[in-house]
């Protein structure tokens, strides 16, 4: 039994130490900084976090036309101190795709959020939605779109 805890002990303790600052998927792990603690909020560590300040959150398309695919790119700002990084972003429903920066923002600097509605096989009234996941305070922001969608004549 000692001969186990001894291996766990000493497999843990490597693995530990294998980090190489990244965190695993290329970002260094300097740029993430999450300012919530056990007694509460580090206003130090959340002043320097990164924004994602839109021009805009929602869009309506109006009334299109059944089949019709249309896009719209929602305007962004990093109006933090640190860099922005987008870590995902999904629509929800296959018929709406975000395409989104996947490199740092830098602060004070700008992107888009190109948005694509498909309307095919979708009539009447749509609501759809983009859930951006981001290293920001707030950490989750929300796009929404709407549109008529008319049947083809």
């Amino acid at each position: 039994m000692k001969r186990i805890i001894i291996v766990f002990s000493l497999l843990s303790i490597a693995a530990c130490k294998s980090g190489n600052g990244t965190g695993g998927n290329g970002i260094n792990t300097g740029m993430v900084n999450n300012p919530r603690t056990a007694n509460g909020l580090d206003t130090v560590a959340a002043a320097r976090k990164p924004t994602m300040d839109f021009a805009d959150t929602v869009h309506d398309f109006g009334a299109i036309v059944q089949d019709e695919v249309v896009s719209y790119e929602f305007a962004f700002t990093n109006n933090g101190k640190t860099p922005l990084l987008i870590t995902g972003a999904a629509g929800s429903c296959g018929c709406t795709v975000p395409v989104y920066p996947h490199d740092p923002i830098a602060p004070g600097a700008s992107g888009v959020m190109k948005v694509t509605f498909n309307s095919a096989g979708k009539s009447g009234p749509q609501n759809k939605t983009v859930t951006i996941n981001t290293n920001t305070l707030r950490s989750v922001h929300i796009l929404y779109i709407k549109s008529e969608v008319k049947p083809k004549n």
